[in-house]
């Protein structure tokens, strides 16, 4: 994960001993010089006892300060373990009643709605019943997506009631799903935040996306630090929001902007760092170093400025799949080699991640798990 990857630099850079844990001896921070120990995993989505075992039993033979969960799948095994891990370490998540107001979309919807945060109409959805119960109730295009999940997967745009139907039976590995409004996207925003125990504001960023994969939605491959009238707005529905939830840590709340009448409408809030955290670094906001601080000390100061114009991408393989996505190839091309652009992975000066990247792509270039999940099938 390049979120991970930010997270063991930035706690490295300060001299913090840091331990990196994967399913995967390929994991790309594993190869970062700032990596001091790392460790391989029983998947937590296909054995999850064995995960939270093989985890208690790490933090059982050494002394961890903080655990800092980044991975989705790893997020639900250590929050429903939070009683037993919590013996051993800190944990930089809130408990589990809190943790849920955002890991589950549909409660968060409730929130916003109760604390007059702009969101999509929506439409709880447990069974094809369901869908059949509300139809007369929709208007088309409509979104069909998970209420837990994370990077478009399991995330369909539906334009008729048989689309919906046949994508609900085909996906039901997901679970429960909310049908909501289609917002037409006039620009997409991520406020970035930082939270102490007493869901005070601590540190913040926000973000513009510029290149998305998939092109129709999806995780940023080049975005960039923004300041308006529309950050400013926000900043304080995500404020208010994450309030509401009775948050601490750090937490990415998205809006997209209704290109109808220009406001902003809640999309998701992701319960973890983000996949574009080396951004926010970059323009002097350190969030792992904060929310390690937060945690080890209690508090920090307020850190409530971020640099404006601040670009960053993700080459591999963001940017590549953007470029394949993208309709103008000739002209994207000119932007798929524009190397001036600071980078999620590659860096000169830990250079091993991006041979890291490679290496990793050899070894599961014929697993078509690996490639599902890196396509947001």
């Amino acid at each position: 994960m390049r979120s991970s990857l930010a997270v063991i630099r930035s706690l490295g850079k300060r001299g913090i001993d840091v331990t990196a844990a994967e399913e995967t001896a390929f994991a790309t921070g594993f190869f970062s010089k700032y990596c001091k120990n790392k460790f391989v995993y029983p998947s937590p989505k296909k054995r999850e006892a064995a995960f939270t075992d093989c985890l208690i039993k790490q933090l059982q033979r050494k002394r961890y300060d903080v655990l800092i969960p980044v991975a989705d799948a790893c997020l639900s095994p250590i929050v429903n373990n939070e009683s037993e891990i919590s013996k051993y370490t800190k944990i930089a998540l809130p408990q589990k009643a809190i943790f849920n107001k955002a890991y589950d979309k549909g409660n968060t919807i409730k929130i916003a709605r109760d604390c007059n945060v702009p969101c999509p109409d929506t439409l709880f959805i447990d069974s094809v019943d369901d869908i059949y119960r509300v139809q007369d109730r929709l208007c088309y295009p409509v979104v069909l997506k998970p209420r837990i999940g994370s990077g478009r997967r399991g995330v369909a745009i539906c334009n008729s009631l048989d689309e919906i139907v046949s994508f609900y039976k085909t996906h039901t590995l997901y679970g429960p799903f909310l049908l909501q409004e289609y917002i037409p996207n006039g620009g997409e925003l991520g406020v970035y935040l930082l939270l102490n125990f007493k869901s005070e504001l601590r540190a913040l960023s926000v973000q513009k996306r510029l290149r998305t994969y998939p092109i129709a939605g999806g995780p940023s491959t080049f975005r960039e630090t923004i300041k308006n009238e529309k950050s400013e707005k926000a900043i304080e529905l995500a404020q208010k929001l994450l309030r509401a939830m009775g948050w601490f840590g750090v937490a990415m709340v998205e809006f997209r902007i209704d290109q109808r009448d220009g406001g902003l409408r809640l999309m998701e809030v992701n319960p973890r760092f983000w996949g574009s955290l080396q951004l926010s670094i970059l323009a002097g906001v350190d969030f792992p170093h904060l929310l390690y601080s937060l945690i080890v000390n209690g508090d920090v100061p307020p850190s409530l400025d971020y640099s404006e114009g601040i670009k960053c991408r993700w080459i591999l393989p963001g940017e590549i799949l953007w470029f394949l996505a993208s309709n103008n190839k000739s002209k994207n091309f000119k932007k798929l080699l524009d190397f001036t652009t600071p980078d999620d992975v590659i860096s000169r000066s830990d250079f091993g991640p991006t041979i890291g990247f490679f290496v990793g792509t050899l070894r599961y270039s014929m697993n078509r798990e690996m490639w599902n999940f890196i396509l947001r099938r």
